[in-house]
């Protein structure tokens, strides 16, 4: 790995790392470098170097929301009355655990959220007393997700 004026340049090697630890983060570093051809030791050395670049940010656990019963996604515009109210928004959408993703927007919409719920009723309940009665929140627009097609990550 090398940085550049345009960020940082992955080599083939680190490109085989970083694509065998994203299709199973559980991969052996050892079984990584049989495949790759090179120590383990030197895997090692090359994760902390892209941990320490920023590229990766850490490894994590992917729960599936719907075996704890939470089966309704849906992505919610949400209109603010002043742009000043931006932050005091995020900050207490982040209180509400149903909100997954808060994203500012450029479009009709101040603010973008992605939110899991476990059915319809539970959606309108966190609509209607978690998200529309925070100050500055003047409206919501509701998409209720049918079937998530595509989740991944940038290839490499």
């Amino acid at each position: 790995m090398k940085k550049n004026a345009k960020g940082i340049y992955i080599d083939g090697i680190d490109k085989k790392i970083l694509r065998a630890l994203m299709a199973d983060a559980r991969t052996p570093i050892l079984e990584i470098a049989r495949n790759v051809g090179i120590s383990g030791a030197a895997i090692h050395q090359r994760l902390k170097k892209l941990e320490k670049s920023g590229l990766l940010s850490g490894s994590k656990f992917v729960i599936d929301p719907k075996i704890l019963g939470y089966k309704t996604m849906a992505f919610v515009g949400v209109y603010l009355d002043k742009a000043v109210s931006n932050p005091e928004a995020v900050k207490q959408l982040k209180k509400v655990p149903e909100v997954i993703e808060c994203h500012y927007t450029t479009g009709n919409w101040s603010i973008f959220i992605k939110i899991l719920a476990k059915d319809n009723e539970h959606l309108m309940h966190v609509l209607n007393t978690e998200i529309q009665s925070i100050t500055g929140v003047s409206r919501t627009e509701t998409f209720i997700s049918l079937q998530q097609q595509i989740d991944r990550q940038i290839k490499i």
